[in-house]
């Protein structure tokens, strides 16, 4: 696990507020919580894939678990940690955080206060002039904003290190998004973007007036989020909302969760049914599980922050760096929360334990459906 060679090696993947250097804003726990219920069962599993096939214990060793959780009907049926973790720890879910960033843009926009198809320019001005003068907030959404981007952490001295460092070092992360060049017409291709995440999480604030974390933290009190979590903050203050929370796995799977149908656990409307629609489903033909840049995976495509698992947004997941996942069948309602800290030394390491994770998430959701 320790062969990391990228920026990504310095981020706290593992109580990132423990760290007195790594700047952080708090969420509370729910003041009224809602806690998974608990009925844990053995799990028959076999995952094929890597040209093999894998019993549970194998899969999850080999792809480096930290945690792994299986819901179904809202009841915890299996829950594992690796030897240090449990319940009460709280993993960097890295780029699952920008699956949480897409709840709040849905709270926006179905709220009526953030219109999809307005120009980011027309809400946050400082962008003139940079790759984002023409860009829409759905361009944003989907990653097709066309801008000039690689997402390079192996290079130490690259613009998505230098990006990551603003939260290690305190800097302005924001000064560096008006840098930013276009490249191509927005809309028209698809390129994996911290900065569209930064930029969106900019847009959201301006047409709401609230900041990342306080208005996650109100969705977290809806939630009924039984533990506090963290988010990584620039010298600023702005938060890395393309990356920075850190949550218990249990809480992580109320990311998913809302999915099914917009509402928590109690029932309590929280998203609509038609943001729900749109968010996981692939909104260009290009979008499509198993049309995406080959060197992320085969196995997903990409909806409004989130990466659906089949075209038609059935089963979808939050999916971040080295192994973080949080995918519901939406069907069924099955919930699997898988956490990770595999290596990220190339990406050819990087892509064969990923597409072996959708292959064993997949595995465990047919798994959990069939014992309804």
């Amino acid at each position: 696990m320790t062969d990391d060679i990228s920026v990504l090696s310095g981020l706290g993947f593992v109580d990132p507020q423990a760290d007195p250097h790594h700047r952080v804003d708090m969420l509370r726990a729910s003041q009224s919580p809602l806690p998974w219920p608990e009925d844990l069962q053995s799990l028959e599993v076999r995952i094929d894939g890597a040209g093999t096939t894998w019993d549970l214990d194998a899969w999850r060793d080999h792809t480096h678990t930290t945690s792994l959780l299986l819901i179904i009907d809202d009841t915890i049926v299996h829950e594992w940690y690796a030897p240090g973790f449990g319940p009460w720890t709280r993993f960097l879910g890295a780029s699952m955080t920008k699956s949480a960033l897409s709840h709040l843009v849905g709270e926006a926009v179905d709220s009526g206060v953030l219109d999809l198809q307005s120009l980011v320019v027309d809400l946050v001005p400082e962008l003139s002039g940079s790759g984002y003068s023409w860009v829409r907030v759905i361009d944003l959404l989907t990653m097709t904003s066309g801008v000039g981007w690689d997402e390079d952490y192996w290079d130490e001295n690259s613009a998505a290190s230098r990006l990551i460092g603003s939260f290690h070092q305190g800097t302005d992360s924001r000064r560096q998004l008006s840098a930013i060049p276009g490249a191509v017409e927005p809309g028209r291709r698809y390129a994996y973007c911290t900065p569209d995440s930064q930029v969106l999480d900019w847009v959201r604030e301006r047409a709401t007036g609230t900041g990342y974390a306080e208005e996650l933290g109100r969705l977290w009190d809806l939630l009924g989020a039984t533990d506090t979590a963290s988010v990584s903050v620039d010298g600023e203050g702005v938060a890395l909302a393309g990356g920075g929370l850190a949550a218990c796995t249990r809480d992580w799977a109320r990311i998913a969760a809302l999915l099914r149908d917009g509402s928590n656990l109690a029932g309590r409307r929280v998203l609509s049914t038609d943001w729900v629609e749109q968010a996981v489903s692939p909104p260009l033909p290009y979008l499509g599980v198993g049309r995406l840049p080959s060197s992320l995976t085969t196995h997903a495509g990409f909806g409004l922050h989130w990466w659906p698992m089949d075209d038609a947004g059935r089963r979808v997941t939050a999916d971040g760096s080295r192994g973080q996942f949080a995918a519901i069948d939406r069907e069924t309602g099955a919930v699997v929360v898988k956490t990770s800290l595999w290596p990220y030394s190339e990406f050819l390491v990087d892509r064969a334990f990923r597409d072996l994770s959708y292959l064993g998430i997949h595995a465990l959701l047919n798994v959990v459906a069939s014992m309804k």
